[in-house]
């Protein structure tokens, strides 16, 4: 029986601990969460660990959410208004039943790396653990969260509309030691059959100070608003697609006339979503190429399934799902479009749903290939497992299909995702996993026992691949 989550816990042989070595040691390069700029900048003080963990006002951890729903917990105890220390009651009270869970894993991972906890959490043991965390949360910051774990570039989540004045300061404060990027997500200029297409589309015009009337001044000012970004160290896009819109060879006056619906406030059919989207996609494609940046897909939720929750606690609360919809040929035809131009820029293809993997996997290497006329390696990614893939059966299964079908030497590794200044304990996890799985090649005699380039391949996986990636 092995020990609970103990210094080699996932390494099964000794190659796979020395691999490990070399792998901790790396920096973290997270080009994908949901942090909030102010709290780095501020170097956010958490309250209690409530704050830290579930969140507050609604906008929280909503993987812990979920089970507490399940659980049977009462929603004013999860994203409602009882006092902190009821909510974290509630949730070490469901903790010992999440069993097989990869929350059970984090949160206790989250305890030994910040807190130096190795007890389990319970209703037994959680008055201790609150004193504990609540007296090391007095000095425990933001910042030093981040040190704790060597995070070396954060990129977080950003709206065109953002003004950047956080990372701003922060790029001239040089007291931090984390290089803190925004990351461009245009998803609701994207987005023209949501309700909140119209308003959005208002804060843009006042934010260029001028009317917006048709897709070219749409275009003029997302191209505005993209060189601000790149002007202030932006490198990558990020679209949260969820479904793959695209046809082929649409004109500018087509997808203007789905324009115009939307400033109207027209219904939109998905013939008009294929139009409008895959236009503005394409377009955008071909500025990322301009300035050598990625293009991040996520590809694959079903949001908001929760109609009547939906109205009394918003988006990104737990109400969201895996989508079963195809992928591969309208976001193949997208690629194509971008790259019969010899514009593609580098682009990672997340799913939600692992049964996107050989789609996708066999996808991206017909579209591998040149940056700007030079030979760049690995420009199209498959990406780490992702939101309920984000467990330890699904990067192994991320890593087996990418391994087999694809150059899982070339991996951009990991990712946070988060929320939460706590999260970045996954990167240890997906690391050991990443041993385990390159020592077993050799353990059942499928590589040789390359001891050097195999810690070279972990170095690469763990850091150095997506710091050479992310370069502009």
């Amino acid at each position: 029986m092995s020990e609970f989550l103990g210094k080699d816990f996932l390494l099964d042989t000794d190659l796979s601990k020395k691999l490990y070595e070399h792998a901790k040691k790396m920096p973290i390069f997270d080009f994908h969460c949901h942090l909030v700029p102010e709290q780095i900048y501020k170097d956010y003080q958490f309250k209690n660990i409530t704050e830290a963990w579930l969140g507050a006002n609604h906008y929280g951890d909503h993987y812990k959410w979920r089970l507490m729903r399940e659980f049977g917990v009462d929603e004013s105890y999860i994203t409602g208004d009882k006092p902190d220390r009821e909510r974290y009651n509630k949730f070490a009270e469901v903790m010992p039943y999440m069993v097989g869970n990869p929350i059970y894993v984090w949160t206790h991972l989250e305890l030994r790396k910040y807190f130096g906890i190795t007890k389990t959490l319970s209703p037994e043991t959680a008055d201790e653990i609150w004193e504990e965390t609540s007296r090391q949360l007095k000095t425990l910051t933001a910042r030093k969260m981040m040190e704790i774990n060597n995070v070396e570039t954060v990129f977080t989540t950003d709206d065109p509309i953002d003004d950047l004045h956080y990372h701003e300061l922060m790029a001239k404060d040089p007291s931090l030691k984390t290089k803190v990027c925004p990351a461009w997500r245009p998803d609701k200029a994207i987005n023209v059959e949501r309700d909140s297409f119209l308003p959005w589309l208002h804060q843009l015009e006042k934010v260029v100070n001028r009317p917006i009337k048709s897709l070219k001044d749409l275009l003029d000012a997302l191209d505005e608003r993209l060189k601000f970004f790149v002007d202030h160290g932006c490198a990558a896009s990020d679209h949260a697609l969820d479904v793959v819109h695209y046809k082929k060879n649409t004109t500018y006056e087509e997808a203007n006339q789905v324009f115009l619906k939307g400033l109207k406030g027209d219904p939109i059919t998905l013939e008009d979503q294929d139009i409008y989207k895959g236009y503005l996609l394409a377009h955008l494609g071909r500025q990322y190429h301009k300035y050598n940046m990625v293009q991040e897909y996520h590809i694959g939720a079903l949001r908001n399934n929760s109609s009547r929750m939906f109205k009394v606690l918003g988006p990104d609360t737990g109400y969201d799902a895996t989508y079963d919809q195809p992928v591969a040929e309208k976001l193949s035809a997208l690629l194509d479009d971008l790259d019969s131009t010899d514009e593609l820029p580098k682009t990672v293809l997340f799913s939600l749903n692992s049964s996107d993997y050989p789609s996708l996997v066999s996808l991206m290497n017909c579209f591998q290939g040149n940056i700007k006329g030079k030979p760049f390696k690995g420009k199209i990614q498959l990406g780490t497992s992702w939101w309920f893939e984000d467990t330890i059966p699904g990067m192994r299964k991320q890593l087996e299909f990418l391994a087999n079908d694809g150059l899982i030497s070339c991996f951009i590794g990991m990712l946070t995702d988060s929320r939460s200044f706590l999260s970045y304990p996954r990167h240890d996890l997906f690391r050991r996993l990443v041993c385990q799985y390159l020592a077993k090649q050799v353990e059942e005699g499928l590589y040789p026992n390359d001891e050097e380039l195999l810690c070279k391949i972990v170095e690469d996986i763990s850091y150095n691949n997506a710091n050479e990636y992310f370069k502009r």
